[in-house]
């Protein structure tokens, strides 16, 4: 058997047993010792004192699963305020199906074998701050309707907490159609107005020592939204981790949280933030498909193997996450943020329905990243550690201005052609003021366009980057012949990505050229051949003089008239 744990005095606030100078289990009065260390008859008569619903305290109690049935039984399993902070249960810790109706402390407990709150109703608040758990703990379809809290607690078995519920019914747009939505009681447990049931106030401590400040002697923590929070900040899960089904109505917080083996989040709903900012995962971690009503920070997590993130209609940030395993992310209608982010493994991020808008890719470091249905349009792509590692499959990047544009420079008037940029040349030719901050220089963006431009599937997009390639080398370039070159090149052809524009200069030369020649044909006067006239009165004599003689003239191929002297045979 484990060893008891050792409490400092300055953690015992209570009277604690005269039995042994070892035991810190709270006295009984009159008899001055702990329950653990009363006679049967003394047992007994404490026993008949206990009622359903009445306060139980327990607290540094060592507490045998024979002695924690007969409790249970006597209070029909329903418990007013609870307090077993510090107890030790040496036997199985079976709180099933009990409805505690005042708060629950369970601080620096101890449980030895197997914890299980199946079923259980917390009515208020619930705390098992620090405990220790050497096997199992399970919340399997609990209800906590206040606050609960998990913080700093080791659970070295599998901690099963599927189709519980924290905090009430999450909020109708997360859950729609659902009547608790509003706030309802769960089911079973009592209207407002009975008794257990009134609004959280100060709980006195009724220990032999007079009253004394509880932990939950307070109202209960409620987020801006209305939903109890859930804290598992800093707790330590040795084992599997199940909160399929899980439905956490106000903020549910893992930061710090250590994860040493698989955790799932399959079919789990959350009403406002799911945080794990700092989290660490050394085994594969299944963060849904789950629903999140406000924001699923992944900040700073430590991912030693595959992550999967699956969730919409909220932001999802991975800032400065590292991720040595896969990331696959399926997400819709979410806006995702990968700044500083550290991706080792084949790495995926899908648009699954709706629209998928990153927000930042600045400093991501990433192996293998595929971006699939993702809006770029405001999202600058300068600050990426390793461009070419980047696939973009069916995104959305932003255009050029349309239509024609004045200004005061040269040239005065500027017509764009329709094309795909990325959101880095919109800031620096001044488009967009209010896109990304920290635009790099022109021949930055030259080397990225044409780092980017390899991993994009569409070929009208690829070669919108390699014009954008182009026309930021010749905008970057200094005045000289390599931009005369590169300006004559862009005038000609659009770097021979316009045809239409070498079809244009082309047809325009060439009609040029035609009204030239055109031209000077119309403008030479028409002159006669000289001769041209004597020569046609000597044929017309010629002929005269034949037809006296009765020759018949005969006219050439030249159009000439000659005579024969050949007579004519008479009639």
């Amino acid at each position: 058997m484990t060893s008891r744990p050792k409490i400092a005095l300055m953690d015992v606030v209570w009277r604690t047993c005269g039995a042994s100078p070892g035991c810190s289990g709270i006295a009984r009065e009159p008899y001055g010792r702990c329950l653990a260390h009363l006679t049967p008859a003394e047992t007994g008569a404490v026993l008949r004192g206990l009622a359903p619903g009445q306060a139980l305290d327990l607290r540094g109690t060592t507490v045998t699963e024979d002695l924690l049935t007969l409790v249970l039984g006597r209070l029909e399993r329903r418990v007013g305020r609870a307090r077993f902070d510090h107890a030790v249960f040496t036997g199985q810790a079976r709180f099933g199906e009990v409805v505690f109706t005042g708060d629950a402390t369970f601080d620096h407990a101890r449980f030895d074998r197997l914890a299980s709150f199946y079923g259980a109703r917390f009515l208020r608040n619930v705390s098992f701050r620090a405990a220790r758990f050497a096997r199992e703990l399970s919340l399997h379809e609990a209800r906590v309707r206040g606050h609960a809290a998990f913080d700093h607690a080791t659970i070295r078995g599998d901690a099963l907490f599927g189709a519980a519920r924290f905090g009430g019914d999450p909020p109708s747009e997360i859950n729609p159609g659902s009547a608790s939505s509003r706030g309802a009681p769960f089911p079973g447990s009592p209207s407002p107005g009975v008794p257990g049931t009134t609004a959280f106030r100060a709980a006195p401590d009724v220990s032999s020592h007079g009253p004394r400040n509880t932990p939950f002697a307070q109202a209960p923590n409620t987020s801006s939204h209305g939903g109890r929070d859930v804290s598992f900040e800093g707790t330590q899960f040795r084992g599997f981790a199940a909160f399929d089904a899980a439905v956490f109505a106000g903020d549910v917080a893992f930061r710090g949280a250590r994860f040493h083996r698989a955790v799932s989040f399959r079919g789990a709903v959350c009403g406002a933030t799911a945080a794990f900012e700092g989290a660490r995962f050394q085994a594969a971690a299944y963060l849904g498909p789950m629903r999140v009503g406000r924001r699923l920070s992944l900040a700073g997590v430590r991912a030693g193997a595959a992550l999967h993130v699956e969730t919409g209609g909220c932001r999802v940030i991975l800032r400065t996450a590292d991720v040595a395993g896969p990331l696959v992310a399926r997400l819709s209608d979410a806006d995702l943020d990968l700044r500083d982010a550290v991706l080792g493994g084949t790495s995926a991020v899908t648009r699954r329905a709706g629209r998928l808008r990153v927000t930042s890719l600045d400093g991501l470091d990433a192996g293998a990243l595929t971006l699939t249905g993702a809006d770029l349009r405001g999202c600058g792509l300068g600050g990426l550690r390793r461009p070419e590692r980047l696939r973009l499959r069916e995104c959305l990047f932003a255009a050029t201005p349309a239509g024609m544009r004045l200004r005061l420079g040269w040239p005065p008037v500027r017509w764009w052609s329709r094309r795909r940029v990325l959101a880095d040349e919109h800031l620096w030719r001044g488009w967009d003021p209010a896109g990304p901050p920290g635009s790099p220089d022109a021949a930055r963006l030259a080397l990225l366009y044409e780092r980017l431009r390899p991993g994009v599937d569409d070929a009208r997009t690829a070669a919108d980057f390699a014009f954008g390639a182009m026309d930021m080398r010749r905008l970057g370039s200094s005045r000289g012949r390599a931009r005369l070159l590169l300006s004559i090149h862009w005038l000609a052809s659009g770097y021979g990505l316009r045809t239409g524009r070498a079809l244009g200069w082309l047809t325009l030369v060439t009609a040029l050229a035609a009204g030239a020649v055109c031209w000077t044909a119309g403008a030479r006067p028409v002159r006669q051949p000289i001769g041209q006239r004597p020569h046609v009165a000597v044929v017309r004599a010629v002929m005269r003089g034949g037809a006296r003689a009765g020759l018949r003239p005969a006219v050439t191929a030249s159009g000439a008239a000659h005579s024969h002297s050949l007579p004519t045979r008479a009639g």
